[in-house]
């Protein structure tokens, strides 16, 4: 059985012209029970513009069960460059390598849209996981989720051009913030998509041009949601029909 998350956590309020919105799809999913072992230690906290959630080769500290934004896991090579190898936001969590039983993560986790999470340590997570096999099952849905994300991404990078590449990775991220509009930079798209700078800038501009988007002073409005859909890659629908598969992805919902 699964159950509404209700917000009632400690700590003060936290003050946002940006609504807050009350959900993570995945807590969603979880039983009463299941969700009562996480809920003494959850806490929320806002994540700001690439606040670190985990460094690579250090060991995880907490865990996070995004209520919007867009966390990224990216790959750092010896030369400094970066390149995204994964998204995760409302529909899962951050620590990973908990559940599959590592203390110390293989790439590094940023923040690079804006948001809130729900936070808990390490420890109460691990905690958690051993008094309950069902917590377990549900969140190795969510890995394999990502798992397939992530290879999907690896051919996407490889066939698609960048615009529909761009227009994949605006769907993602608007899928999970609670309105159109959204802060996102030039530096972190160009990282996103593993392309220089002018490159996103020619890309963005074409959608602008469409009437799907407007991009300006590093924030982006979606304004063709069905548009955008229809330019972008078929990476899109693979991603996000294999998450509805194994966790129940809901549809995007706004914010009053």
């Amino acid at each position: 059985a699964c159950t509404t998350f209700a917000l009632k956590l400690r700590g003060a309020p936290i003050v946002s012209k940006m609504p807050v919105p009350q959900r993570n799809h995945l807590l969603d999913r979880l039983s009463a029970d299941d969700l009562g072992l996480l809920r003494p230690h959850l806490q929320e906290v806002r994540l700001d513009y690439l606040a670190p959630l985990c460094e690579a080769g250090r060991p995880v500290q907490h865990v996070f069960f995004p209520m919007s934004g867009v966390a990224s896991l990216a790959k750092t090579m010896e030369n400094g460059a970066s390149a995204e190898v994964g998204t995760t936001g409302n529909e899962g969590f951050v620590g990973l390598p908990l559940l599959l039983e590592s203390e110390h993560a293989p790439t590094g986790v940023q923040m690079q849209v804006p948001g809130h999470a729900l936070r808990l340590p390490a420890r109460a997570f691990l905690g958690a996981l051993e008094r309950s096999q069902s917590l377990h099952r549900v969140l190795s849905r969510f890995a394999f989720a990502l798992y397939t994300q992530t290879s999907q991404l690896v051919a996407c990078n490889r066939f698609h051009d960048v615009e529909q590449r761009c227009a994949r990775w605006l769907l993602m991220a608007h899928d999970r913030m609670p309105h159109d509009d959204f802060l996102l930079t030039h530096e972190v798209l160009s990282m996103m998509l593993g392309v220089r700078r002018s490159s996103v800038t020619i890309a963005a501009g074409q959608l602008s041009e469409m009437g799907l988007i407007e991009y300006r002073r590093g924030h982006v409005t979606v304004t063709d949601r069905a548009g955008l859909e229809m330019r972008a890659c078929e990476c899109y629908w693979s991603i996000r029909n294999e998450y509805e598969r194994l966790i129940g992805f809901a549809e995007k919902e706004y914010a009053d």
